[in-house]
């Protein structure tokens, strides 16, 4: 390959990943006694304030069950990550956005803690459907951390088999997104969002997925060629369910 040529791919492989949409997700951890206000205030104003400078509402979610840490986890969507930066700038400068803030925190603040991940889709992931929404459905958000230099290789297991298998066996893949290039763990993390019917369909889904022979040899021959696991042995797979909230786009 030519000098010229090779310049003019690298390029275009820029300009490709430059239009590409970039989502946020951002965990909130509410201050104690103050979920139902932070709900109200997302409900009624920061959601309208966000699609009014041109962030996306996709998702928002508490956990299934017990939610001792008051945790919001909710995905927001723009063109690109600078368009994303300028849209959130005017979002806090906004009069609304800052009557609202001020008027919802008369009695203190209402979160204690914010994350924030950056993530574009990946080459398999199929097409977010925010209005193809079923209402009553569980979602599971799960986390892998590749073993060293094999981020490519869990995408190739995931491309050519994993996520024909999830469907196979009864599950919905939603999203897969890497992190934004720049991140800590951006070399090895792979983020993705399932649904399920409920968390007892999720665990058969997954114990008939594990058993399939095809599942089987998928990832003995994967982990052959790699030289051992792709994900690492301890906190390489995380899993965590997530309900919708009322407000939520994606149901």
């Amino acid at each position: 390959m030519t000098a010229a040529l090779l310049a003019l791919c690298l390029t275009a492989a820029d300009d490709k990943s430059a239009a590409a949409p970039v989502y946020e997700m951002r965990v909130y951890y509410a201050a104690p006694g103050k979920l139902d206000a932070l709900h109200a205030r997302f409900r009624d104003h920061t959601t309208k304030l966000f699609e009014k400078h041109g962030l996306k509402n996709v998702g928002y979610f508490v956990p299934a069950g017990e939610n001792p840490e008051r945790k919001l986890v909710y995905f927001i969507s723009a063109p690109s990550r600078k368009a994303r930066d300028e849209s959130f700038k005017n979002f806090i400068a906004d009069p609304a956005w800052k009557t609202a803030a001020a008027e919802s925190e008369k009695n203190g603040r209402l979160v204690d803690k914010i994350e924030s991940h950056f993530l574009t889709a990946t080459d398999y992931s199929p097409a977010l459907k925010v209005g193809d929404s079923k209402s009553g459905r569980v979602f599971e958000l799960r986390a892998y951390t590749t073993t060293k230099g094999n981020l490519p290789a869990l995408d190739a297991r995931f491309r050519d088999h994993t996520v024909k298998l999830f469907e196979k066996h009864g599950m919905t893949n939603v999203v897969y997104w890497h992190l934004v290039p720049g991140q800590k763990g951006a070399e090895d993390k792979l983020v993705y969002l399932l649904a399920h019917k409920s968390q007892d369909a999720a665990k058969a889904s997954f114990d008939a997925f594990r058993k399939d022979p095809d599942w089987v040899k998928a990832r003995a021959a994967s982990e052959e060629k790699a030289g051992g696991s792709l994900t690492e042995p301890k906190g390489g797979v995380l899993s965590e369910f997530l309900v919708p909230t009322d407000y939520s786009p994606l149901k």
